[in-house]
């Protein structure tokens, strides 16, 4: 078992609060990004923090939440 002994990156802290609301919608990622419509492996991506969004997608991940970026990024602390 390997520790990680450093704190998330921003990008690892948002894709976290991202994964948070998306399964707070009862939505599986397939089903979720379907919505949004981007590809099933981009938002896994995502919410594990490999991907450094744009504002235009951060946008329509936030739209599909339901919720606005600033309360993505309040929740992150960034």
């Amino acid at each position: 078992m390997l520790i990680r002994m450093e704190k998330p990156s921003p990008v690892e802290r948002l894709g976290a609060v991202i994964r948070t609301y998306r399964e707070a919608t009862k939505l599986s990622q397939d089903r979720f990004a379907d919505q949004i419509d981007m590809h099933r492996a981009y938002y896994s991506a995502i919410e594990r923090g490999e991907k450094n969004i744009t504002l235009d997608t951060l946008l329509r991940v936030a739209d599909g939440l339901g919720v606005n970026a600033s309360d993505l990024f309040g929740k992150a602390r960034l």
